[in-house]
């Protein structure tokens, strides 16, 4: 097996699987851990039969006033036929925090906890890797130009109905189909105008 190839089929993270956060503390992105199941399943098989995890501790620590939810744990993955090394990952949450008004516990602090742990376990097989390492740029993520055959300028993503964004090459791909050439936004809508008044 290619040794990068776990890595570069993993790395790139849709936009719809992220999100960005700032918590006073720091900044920065969420990956949605259903993405990391996802990529998982499709790598290796269905949880269970092509990976697994294994939790080894699980415990409460205090830092002054916070209380934080620890777990470890190992995952395993199954590549042509055989099982790896365990695979560390370590997480945290918040199980309980002094505020202003009091104590505030948290029923999500385990749960959040094992969540954090898997994905620094995924983070040492490069699942999401872009995420962590966005200046790392290969023929695998370099983004490639592509240019309207109707006008000749640079096609760029565009925003579609449900939030998310369709890509460049989608685009391409989307008016290659429906009008014979890879238009950009201006041009497929000038060209839907045209076939609707046709």
């Amino acid at each position: 097996m290619d040794n990068m190839m776990i890595y570069n089929v993993g790395r790139s993270v849709p936009d719809i699987a992220k999100k960005s956060f700032n918590n006073g503390s720091f900044s920065g992105t969420d990956i949605n851990p259903m993405w990391r199941i996802k990529t998982l399943t499709e790598l290796f098989g269905p949880c269970g039969i092509g990976w697994y995890y294994d939790v080894t501790s699980e415990r409460a620590e205090t830092y002054g006033g916070t209380v934080m939810a620890i777990v470890d744990l190992n995952l395993y993955i199954k590549v042509d036929g055989e099982w790896s090394k365990p695979i560390f990952g370590t997480g945290g949450n918040q199980l309980v925090k002094e505020t202003k008004s009091g104590i505030r516990p948290s029923d999500e602090g385990y749960k959040m906890a094992l969540t954090d742990a898997l994905s620094v376990a995924c983070k040492a097989l490069g699942i999401g890797a872009d995420v962590y390492f966005e200046k790392d740029i290969t023929k695998y993520t370099k983004p490639v130009e592509l240019f309207c055959e109707e006008c000749g300028q640079l096609i760029y993503k565009v925003p579609k109905k449900d939030g998310t964004w369709m890509q460049p090459n989608e685009l391409a791909d989307y008016t290659k189909a429906k009008y014979g050439k890879a238009m950009c936004e201006k041009c497929a809508s000038l060209a839907a105008n045209k076939e609707k008044t046709a």
